[in-house]
C-alpha cells in the first residue's frame, strides 16, 4: 500500500500494509529507534483516520521497524525547540495527549506489537492501544523523571494501578522486562522474539472473525468504564501539572537539553545514566 508522512524522495516515516482484514502500521524511523516526532505522529493520525473509514479493515496492528518498537518522544526535537513558555508547553502537551487518545478512541481494535525498547512516550503509545503482544526481549518504563521531565499521557495507573504506577514513575525505571510487564498487566502476552509477528497477526485475525459492529461497540463500552471513573478529567489534570514541570526549568532538564544541543542525544543519555546508574564517564 501507499506509505505516508515524508516527501517522495525520502524514506517514509510510516509504512502501511494490509494482511486480509488486518491493517499493519509500522513506525519507520529505525535510526532513531522510532522516536515520536511531529512528522511521524501526523502520519500515524492520518493513517488511523483512513483505517476508520475503510470497511475492509477490522483490526489494526502497530509495530516498529528496526531494532525497537519506540524509544519515546524525540528528545532531539525537544532540545531544538529550546525553552518554551507555559502556553506553548500546554498546547504541545495537550496535542500529544489528544493524539494518544485518538488511538484509544479509534473505532477498531488496535494491537501493539512490541519488541526491544518501549520507553516513555513509546510506553504511552503502547498503552493507548487496546492490547499488547510483547517479544521476550522487550523492555518498558519511564525515565522522564531522571532528566527533569514529566509523563506526557498518564495512562499507566489506569492499566497497572496507582500503587505500581507510583513505584515505576518515582524511580524512573525503564528496564522492566517483558515477563514482569506481563505479571503486572502492562501487556497481554509475551512470545519469543521470532514469533512476535505471527503471534500478533494470529490474535488480530481471531478478533477479525467476529462481527465488526459488536467488536467496535464493545470497545466503546469498555472505554466507557474508564470514562465513568474520571479518566478524561485525570488526563486533562496531568496535562496541566506536566506543564508546570516542563516550565520549571530545573537544572537537570536544562543540562540535559544543553548537552543534547552541543554534543548530541547519545552524550546526554550517557550523562543521565552516569548520574543514576554509574554508567559511562
Amino acid at each position: 500500500m501507499a506509505t505516508s508522512g515524508s516527501p517522495a524522495d525520502a524514506e517514509p516515516v510510516l509504512l502501511v500494509e494490509d494482511a486480509g482484514p488486518v491493517r499493519v502500521l509500522t513506525l519507520n524511523r529505525p535510526r532513531s529507534l522510532n522516536a515520536l516526532n511531529a512528522t511521524l505522529m501526523d502520519a500515524l493520525m492520518a493513517a488511523l483516520d483512513e483505517a476508520a473509514e475503510d470497511d475492509a479493515v477490522s483490526v489494526l496492528v502497530l509495530r516498529g521497524a528496526g531494532r525497537a518498537f519506540c524509544a519515546g518522544y524525540d528528545l532531539k526535537e525537544d532540545a531544538e525547540a529550546g525553552v518554551q513558555d507555559s502556553a506553548a508547553w500546554y498546547a504541545e502537551l495537550r496535542r500529544s495527549t489528544e493524539q494518544m487518545l485518538r488511538i484509544l478512541d479509534h473505532p477498531k481494535p488496535v494491537i501493539a506489537s512490541v519488541h526491544s525498547y518501549c520507553l516513555a512516550g513509546g510506553t504511552d503509545l503502547m498503552l493507548a492501544c487496546d492490547l499488547a503482544v510483547a517479544a521476550d526481549d522487550a523492555y518498558f518504563g519511564y525515565v522522564d523523571i531522571r532528566f527533569g521531565s514529566g509523563v506526557v499521557s498518564m495512562f499507566l495507573p489506569w492499566v497497572v494501578g496507582v500503587r505500581k504506577a507510583k513505584e515505576l514513575l518515582f524511580t524512573g525505571e525503564d528496564r522492566i522486562p517483558a515477563e514482569e510487564a506481563l505479571r503486572i498487566g502492562l501487556v497481554n502476552r509475551v512470545v519469543p522474539r521470532d514469533e512476535l509477528g505471527s503471534a500478533t497477526l494470529a490474535l488480530a485475525e481471531e478478533i477479525a472473525k467476529n462481527e465488526p459492529f459488536v467488536v467496535q461497540t464493545t470497545k466503546r463500552a469498555l472505554n466507557r468504564v474508564w470514562d465513568v471513573a474520571g479518566f478524561r478529567a485525570a488526563m486533562a489534570a496531568n496535562t496541566e501539572l506536566d506543564t508546570i514541570i516542563e516550565t520549571a526549568n530545573l537544572p537537570a532538564r536544562d543540562e540535559f537539553r544543553r548537552i543534547t544541543q552541543e554534543q548530541g542525544l547519545k552524550a546526554a543519555i550517557a550523562w543521565r545514566d552516569a548520574r543514576y546508574r554509574g554508567e559511562g564517564a
